[in-house]
């Protein structure tokens, strides 16, 4: 008797799942708008307390980490194990990086007192603590995913060692690099939200 995988299945599994991720960041964002006409000076000049040096290396990164899931996705659909592995190592490290420098960049902003509930946000003006309150919830809640989509990758570069990962056996690296590929999405919104506001 033969195990029934049901490939189908899983990626609709993951469709689905995908979908209340967008609704989830989806909410935030449209959060965002309403207050943004609210208080469109005060998020302008809280994008300008954002280092938009790391928003553009991090958006970088994540293009590139992107590219190397595609291109690990691809060789396993080719039997070309050596460059899956590399594809997934090469995001692995794309996602690591992306999150030192988040953790720089948020160490700069406790530094200077911009956190939530800082003395320097709550007598500040309201919108400026709601700029940096949806900020730090918004990057927060991204880093996380950034961390959840680094660990299915990472089980899924040891199913590709051991070949537990196939061409005809090969769901949990594809549902892998699609959340991936939604995770890097999302920071394409994010990015101009909070560091591109003029």
């Amino acid at each position: 008797m033969t195990a029934h995988t049901d490939p189908t299945g899983k990626k609709l599994g993951m469709w689905l799942f995908l979908y209340t991720e967008i609704v989830l960041f989806g909410g935030l964002f449209v959060l965002y708008a309403v207050y943004f006409a609210g208080y469109t000076e005060d998020f302008i000049a809280g994008a300008k307390e954002l280092d938009l040096f790391f928003g553009v290396v991090n958006t970088i990164i994540l293009l590139i980490s992107s590219f190397c899931v595609a291109a690990g996705v691809t060789a396993v659909q080719k039997a070309h194990y050596r460059i899956a592995l590399a594809g997934l190592w090469g995001a692995l490290a794309c996602g690591a990086i992306f999150l030192v420098n988040k953790y720089i960049e948020w160490g700069h902003k406790f530094a200077h007192g911009i956190y939530p509930g800082s003395d320097r946000l709550v007598d500040g003006p309201g919108g400026q603590n709601l700029f940096f309150g949806l900020y730090f919830v918004t990057t927060g809640l991204h880093g996380l995913h950034i961390i959840i989509g680094m660990t299915l990758l990472a089980v899924s570069l040891v199913l590709v060692t051991r070949q537990k990962i196939t061409p005809k056996n090969n769901a949990m690296l594809d549902n892998s690099g699609l959340y991936w590929h939604l995770v890097d999405l999302i920071w394409i919104f994010i990015f101009p939200l909070f560091y591109l506001v003029v």
